[in-house]
């Protein structure tokens, strides 16, 4: 199991160019992601999500689940979208398995992300900056944010560098997830 520990924020695209002026070498990746669920929501029941990213044209499936503390269990798989890589994931998560056939597209997101792994003292972060759209019942919104995702360390040097990054460059946190925001914009509960 992996274990997903990120800060994420809300950002403008000034701030996030004020952001990439001050490293060298970020890897820019193209992201397509597709969310999926039960017709009756049974993995968000669970807090759990299940998506399908194309990242630079690659099939990367994950899985993410509630663990004790903050963050996120995640486990992914580099495969194209079938039953049995979607039995694979739950297995690895140790979540009952649900029928390939009874999920859904229920909604996703289309962005670029910049990113750049950086060494700090106490952790080693890898800083993403997105921009894009947030996809879900026909609707569309802007997407503009920086994720800090922990690689090593300690979360405690990563929070306070996070932190200081935003007081910096004007940054809000965000505390719903990509997935989060799309689902309640599927159902149009949120406008951004």
């Amino acid at each position: 199991m992996g274990r997903e520990f990120e800060l994420k924020y809300k950002a403008t695209a000034q701030a996030l160019r004020q952001i990439r002026a001050l490293w060298q070498g970020w890897e820019e990746i193209s992201m397509e992601t597709t969310y999926f669920d039960t017709p009756e929501g049974a993995l968000s029941a669970k807090h759990c999500t299940l998506r399908r990213r194309m990242e630079n044209g690659i099939s990367v499936c994950t899985m993410k689940t509630p663990i004790s503390g903050f963050g996120r269990g995640e486990w992914d798989v580099q495969a194209a979208w079938s039953g049995e890589t979607v039995a694979e994931l739950f297995a690895k998560a140790g979540q009952e398995p649900i029928p390939f056939e009874s999920l859904t597209a229920v909604c996703g997101a289309r962005f670029t992300r910049l990113a750049k792994t950086v060494e700090l003292p106490g952790c080693t972060v890898e800083i993403a900056l997105d921009e894009g759209v947030l996809l879900g019942g026909g609707r569309e919104i802007p997407l503009c944010e920086l994720e800090v995702e922990l690689k090593a360390g300690t979360e405690d040097a990563a929070i306070a560098w996070a932190q200081h990054l935003a007081e910096k460059f004007g940054l809000q946190a965000e505390s719903q997830s990509k997935f989060r925001r799309a689902s309640l914009l599927a159902k149009g509960e949120y406008h951004g």
